[in-house]
């Protein structure tokens, strides 16, 4: 299995990291640093990192623009069960984005982390 890395920048690496785990079923790789952390969840390996510091994620492009968080760009985590798992987000207090959608693949709801970096959770439709 090929390992897929998504970065997303976030305004504390500790809070973010935290979310990751007890909500979404990541497991923490390493943190090197502060500014930085890896996680994993089967296949994929998310790199948290602080808009600031040292590294390269957190320099600035060349027309002068900061890294930040938010944004509609997401990563796509496939659930079981939607319903119970936004049930136990809520319950968790954990904002969510949107009310569950339906489309034409399934259903999803987006979930912000503790930076607003958009997280979509979805159920493919029960095979026919």
């Amino acid at each position: 299995m090929e390992i897929v890395n998504v970065r997303y920048i976030v305004d504390d690496v500790a809070v973010a990291a935290d979310f990751y785990q007890r909500h979404l079923g990541f497991e923490l790789v390493r943190q090197p640093a502060p500014e930085f952390a890896i996680l994993a969840r089967g296949p994929l390996r998310l790199l948290l990192n602080a808009p600031t510091g040292p590294g390269g994620a957190a320099q600035p492009a060349a027309d002068g623009r900061r890294p930040e968080p938010g944004g509609w760009n997401r990563i796509q985590l496939e659930v079981d069960d939607l319903d119970a798992t936004v049930r136990d987000l809520r319950a968790a207090g954990v904002p969510l984005r949107s009310e569950v959608v339906q489309g034409r693949g399934g259903r999803q709801v987006l979930v912000d982390d503790p930076a607003g970096n958009p997280v979509e959770l979805f159920e493919p439709p029960a095979e026919r």
